[in-house]
């Protein structure tokens, strides 16, 4: 699940315990989350499994915040790394950024000011990519699903006549003389093809590839469980947006709040397909750059009955203008975005 902002672990590696205690108190009045000050990169190294977030600085007792960023990029738990330079060193925040870090700060007397608002950018940033991984899974999992139903096909095709066929000449076999011992083998195998036509008839069903253990190390799909309930349907919701990691998150967030989410390629295709009754939601790349279309080239339709959503990098001014009933600043919150959106709907 995507990161709330008062549960951010931040870790602030300086060796001036002044600093960390000015963080902790930013941090705390933000409502961010609790801080950890250690002195060194080496206590770095050892705490950064704990936490969200590490506030880096570059010159340490027994290292540099530049030779200690591939280390922390090798923590299993990937913290984001913000990077605080001396005022002046920009050229190095900027060579931080190439090589991993996730934003960076200038240790001046506007750190307060800003550190906030950097959090928020990189909580931001960490939440989407979690809620990409979250997407990439439930991209997995529909192809197994996919594989499930070729696999239904597949079976039912190659083994239904066969099976009916010795159903029929056990039946038959039952209606001849036979001994005791022969009647009771026909009626075990009887059983056998009855358990046999009722696995197909359980695989038939099957909408989840969930797995239960078998034998040690080996694990088999679980017949016995039922998919969960889907969510009430809300309508559909078209999409067009360029960046395709950011349309596969809106996508998932969407279709697990209960939209039917058509992806479009262009926007001449969304054009053509806004006009249809079902369509509730329509989201679109904006724009806050003079001279371009703030809708991206969109024009809505005057007497529309869908909520138009338009996702801006900074101000949205000019998209809510164009005709956005409701703006999602860039990069925004998986956490808060379909809450957010049907807030806009029922308003």
């Amino acid at each position: 699940m995507p990161l709330e902002p008062r549960k951010l672990r931040i870790l602030v590696v300086d060796d001036d315990e002044a600093f960390g205690r000015l963080v902790a108190s930013v941090v705390r009045d933000a409502g961010y989350g609790v801080t950890r000050w250690v002195p060194t990169g080496a206590a770095a190294l050892r705490g950064a499994a704990d936490c969200d977030i590490i506030l880096l600085d570059h010159q340490l007792p027994d290292t540099t915040g530049m030779d200690l960023l591939p280390a922390l990029r090798t923590v299993p738990a990937q913290p984001s790394i913000i990077l605080v330079t001396a005022h002046g060193d920009e050229a190095l925040a900027v060579r931080a950024l190439r090589e991993g870090a996730d934003d960076y700060l200038i240790k001046d007397g506007s750190l307060a000011g800003l550190l906030p608002q950097v959090i928020e950018r990189v909580r931001r940033h960490r939440a989407l990519a979690e809620a990409l991984a979250a997407a990439e899974r439930d991209l997995v999992h529909a192809e197994r699903l996919a594989a499930i139903g070729q696999l239904n096909v597949t079976l039912h095709h190659t083994m239904n006549n066969p099976l009916m066929a010795a159903f029929a000449e056990t039946e038959l076999l039952m209606g001849s003389p036979l001994t005791r011992e022969q009647r009771g083998s026909v009626e075990g195998i009887r059983e056998a093809l009855g358990r046999v036509r009722d696995i197909l008839q359980q695989v038939s069903t099957l909408e989840e590839a969930r797995t239960t253990d078998y034998l040690d190390g080996v694990t088999m799909i679980d017949l016995s469980r039922r998919s969960q309930p889907m969510p009430v349907q809300l309508g559909e919701a078209l999409v067009w947006f360029p960046d395709e990691d950011i349309a596969r998150v809106i996508g998932m967030l969407l279709t697990h709040a209960g939209f039917t989410v058509e992806r479009l390629a262009s926007v001449e295709e969304l054009s053509a397909r806004v006009a249809g009754l079902a369509v509730q939601v329509v989201l679109v790349a904006g724009s806050a750059t003079p001279g371009t279309s703030p809708l991206g080239g969109f024009r809505p339709a005057p007497g529309r009955r869908y909520t138009l959503v338009a996702l801006v990098p900074g101000d949205g001014t000019r998209a809510r203008a164009a005709g956005a009933d409701h703006i999602v600043n860039l990069p925004f919150d998986p956490g808060t975005f379909v809450g957010d959106l049907l807030g806009a709907m029922r308003g």
